[in-house]
């Protein structure tokens, strides 16, 4: 009986390792990142500066529920949807090429 459980565990070992690796390289840094996006959203405040996933950058004048009123230009605005927001755009950063 012994000898059964242990070729069962040696067969079992490169699952057991390779989901390990999964979690470790794919899973956990993606968890990671989208914690602090999801962060990131909720501190957003009017005044802010962002990039939307389309590549526009638009200032926050009004944050709503679902939605954030931008302005794109001096005589434009429109609504954003949250999902829609890449990043916060942080002026002491320098802009890459």
């Amino acid at each position: 009986m012994g000898n059964d459980a242990n070729n069962l565990f040696v067969s079992l070992l490169p699952l057991i390792v390779l989901f390990a690796v999964f979690y470790f390289f794919l899973i956990r840094p993606q968890r990671v990142q989208a914690k602090r996006h999801r962060e990131m959203l909720e501190g957003l405040k009017k005044g802010d500066k962002v990039v939307s996933s389309g590549g526009l950058i638009c200032e926050i004048i009004k944050v709503e529920e679902q939605f954030f009123s931008v302005r794109l230009s001096d005589e434009s605005t429109a609504r954003l949807s949250r999902d829609f927001i890449a990043y916060k755009v942080n002026d002491t950063q320098p802009t890459q090429s």
